[in-house]
């Protein structure tokens, strides 16, 4: 029979236990896979937001957001997006019940126990698999794990747990985060971006030439023109890939072409600086606008 088990809420950053669900199973296997539970609760940082550990004939799935993780126990044939729909209403009702100051100033284990009753309450509907109320939001969940699979943690990672090693495996890779569709504004803005970038490299192979004809010619100008293609040419990149901070460097990216033009005064007129700057403030807009499919770390599409 296909059920949820069990489950707990951790603070993220020291595995301090919040809440948990009463147990009364003693099965050993499960009791195994309760301490494998505890030992991944404490090194929740460690891991992806969204994770699925498999320990024999149970499974352990857990997702964290906001510095809270959320962590449960199933049978490994309790079907994946019912078990993520699972943590992702325990995530929505603790978040709206506590604010996050009292979550960090916690100093004792199981502080909001009374949040015990809303995660048994969940955990019935959960386990009664013609009830409706559990399946509002499937068909969200299922494009969710579909763009964004939870990672699969291995035998690697469980040694990792349990206290042999303290990173995570070489070969570990988190999983693709999807963009929205380009919309045609934002092909406009790559197209651009690109032709400054190309405009800048052109200009600073003729600074390179230059110099090696002219002693006195100022190097720094070919560094400003190159700084200003590598820009240009990573803002595309933002564009078109997912990176951690991506709104950050794009505004970094942003900055440096400004400054590059800044000093390239001399050798554009201000019709050309406007255009370079307004082309990298509008690549800058598009990157912003165009968001994560599945945006971490809230799981509503």
């Amino acid at each position: 029979m296909s059920m949820v088990l069990f489950a707990s809420v951790v603070r993220v950053g020291d595995g301090l236990p919040l809440s948990a669900s009463t147990d009364y199973e003693q099965d050993r296997d499960l009791q195994e896979t309760k301490r494998h539970l505890k030992a991944l609760s404490r090194k929740l940082g460690q891991f992806p937001d969204r994770c699925t550990l498999k320990s024999g004939p149970y499974n352990v799935n857990f997702t964290s957001s906001l510095g809270v993780g959320y962590l449960m126990v199933c049978t490994a044939n309790y079907p994946n997006v019912l078990a993520f729909c699972f943590l992702d209403e325990l995530q929505k009702e603790f978040i709206v019940t506590y604010d996050t100051k009292r979550i960090s100033g916690a100093v004792r284990p199981y502080s909001f126990i009374e949040f015990d009753t809303f995660i048994q309450k969940t955990k019935q509907r959960y386990n009664s698999p013609r009830s409706l109320s559990t399946k509002i939001n499937l068909a969200d969940m299922q494009t969710e794990i579909k763009l964004r699979p939870p990672y699969q943690l291995s035998p690697e990672d469980l040694q990792a747990i349990n206290g042999f090693s303290m990173h995570l495996p070489s070969k570990y890779k988190a999983p693709t985060q999807m963009l929205e569709p380009v919309a045609l504004p934002g092909i406009v803005s790559c197209v651009l971006s690109v032709l400054c970038g190309g405009l800048n490299l052109l200009r600073g192979v003729h600074a390179i030439e230059s110099i090696l004809q002219n002693n006195d010619e100022d190097f720094n100008y070919v560094i400003a023109f190159f700084l200003g293609t590598a820009a240009c040419l990573y803002q595309c990149y933002l564009f078109a890939y997912f990176s951690v901070w991506r709104n950050s460097k794009s505004f970094l990216a942003f900055a440096l072409i400004c400054l590059s033009n800044m000093y390239l005064y001399e050798l554009r007129n201000m019709w050309q600086i406007l255009f370079h700057v307004a082309v990298a403030a509008f690549m800058t807009l598009q990157i912003r606008l165009r968001q994560p499919l599945g945006k971490a770390p809230d799981y509503n599409v």
